[in-house]
């Protein structure tokens, strides 16, 4: 392998993650040899190209000058990519993909095609709204690796922690990300909904969200928990569920379970609560 101003990489995929990567990978003087996507014409192909500027290439050929493939597509789609690439890969080629749930054993038949080359994973802890902002998000962040050391090099370069899961618990280390990120953006949509009902500007709760965000780093979830359910105050909470209408009703009982859980209270009162039935699940009374 040569120096970064010199090492030259391929893109498979070229969504926000791998576009991402790509970018960040050019701002560290890497060159980019070509992208690729499901066609050579297609719309993200051609605009990730010309982000790069790479030129758009059949995916057989794509990873012909390419010291680094990197393999952004959908999980499905990994193992045919990677296959996709085997012709084209130059002797000692590390590829890589960028998926949180798969292992490496996603890239299994391509090791049995090629055994002179390397594979890894990088799957950066972080959202990427755009390549643009993601960019600028990945210094600092949390990544996990798979592979050789080469694997943790690059994510070092890119400003990245680097870190291990064992491949036993791959799906569940996924299922953590799952829950940090996209659960709590739909929480967060139950935020707006409610807010909007009760004729509170959503924004006005950000600044609630993000100081809680930060009590949470600074002196971990129980210590950061406050509100009706740490004070074991069963009549507030009882008159949220009152309040609620009957389809917001099952996430707000959830979550507070959760906090009760959380706070280590043993308090029946709360228990029986949040175990009642909802509204929706009462049955109707004869007409």
């Amino acid at each position: 392998m040569h120096d970064d101003t010199q090492r030259a990489f391929a893109l498979v995929g070229p969504g926000r993650a791998g576009t991402t990567i790509a970018l960040a990978l050019r701002a560290r003087g890497w060159r980019s040899t070509g992208v690729a996507g499901r066609a050579v014409d297609s719309p993200s192909v051609l605009a990730g190209a010309e982000r790069l500027g790479a030129p758009p290439r059949e995916i057989a050929d794509v990873a012909r000058d390419a010291d680094v493939v990197i393999v952004a597509t959908p999980d499905a789609a990994i193992a045919s990519a990677a296959s996709g690439v085997a012709p084209g890969l130059r002797r000692g080629a590390l590829v890589l993909h960028l998926s949180g749930a798969c292992t490496l054993a996603e890239l299994d038949k391509l090791r049995l095609e090629r055994p002179d080359v390397e594979v890894g994973s990088l799957h950066p802890l972080q959202s990427f709204p755009s390549p643009e902002v993601g960019v600028t998000r990945l210094p600092g962040s949390w990544c996990a690796v798979d592979g050789r050391a080469e694997v943790e090099r690059i994510a070092l370069s890119l400003g990245l922690r680097p870190f291990r899961i064992d491949d036993a618990q791959r799906a569940a280390y996924h299922a953590t990300a799952t829950v940090a990120s996209n659960h709590l953006v739909a929480l967060m949509g139950q935020v707006a909904r409610l807010a909007e009902a009760a004729g509170v500007p959503p924004a006005a709760l950000l600044p609630l969200v993000r100081s809680t965000l930060d009590n949470v780093e600074a002196c971990g979830p129980a210590s950061a928990l406050t509100g009706p359910i740490r004070r074991g105050d069963v009549d507030t909470v009882a008159r949220h569920l009152e309040a609620l209408p009957a389809d917001e009703q099952r996430a707000y009982r959830s979550l507070a379970e959760q906090a009760l859980r959380l706070s280590g209270r043993d308090d029946p009162a709360l228990r029986d609560l949040l175990d009642g039935p909802t509204p929706e699940s009462v049955p109707e009374g004869p007409r």
